[in-house]
């Protein structure tokens, strides 16, 4: 039989090469350098006319960021993946009822929609009317 040790060395690590492990979930921030794409009318038109507050901001842009500008499977309606609540408050820095006190807020002002706990629709363009003025639908999901 053969050793043990020869049989694993033949099976690549998970690790890169430079010892820097491979990212693991789209949820936390990347290990390396990366950009996204924010459509200029949420600096020009979305933070003056809802005045947002910056955690309202950061967990508008984390909501944004997981459904549009990484992989994400309903991309196309608008639906982010599922969340832990506790893994998005640790990521964010707040606390558990500050993060619901902070998607509610985006709820009222109608920046996202909760499909089910954890989960949200965020359009691509912020608002409905926004949406039709780019001309930007969604697919059926619902």
């Amino acid at each position: 039989m053969a050793d043990i040790r020869s049989v694993l060395t033949k099976f690549q690590t998970k690790k890169k090469k430079d010892g820097h492990e491979v990212q693991k979930s789209f949820v936390g921030p990347f290990k390396e350098p990366s950009s996204s794409e924010i459509p200029d009318v949420f600096f020009d038109i979305v933070i003056q006319k809802y005045r947002l507050n910056r955690l309202d901001i950061a967990v508008l842009m984390f909501l944004y960021r997981q459904i549009w500008c990484r992989p994400n499977l309903y991309k196309s309606h608008g639906i982010g993946p599922l969340n832990s609540y506790v893994e998005v408050s640790a990521l964010l820095g707040v606390t558990h009822e500050e993060l619901g006190q902070h998607i509610r807020a985006l709820e009222n002002f109608g920046l996202i929609e909760t499909v089910r706990a954890g989960q949200y629709f965020v359009r691509k363009y912020f608002t409905a009317e926004l949406d039709t003025e780019f001309g930007q639908n969604y697919d059926d999901f619902f």
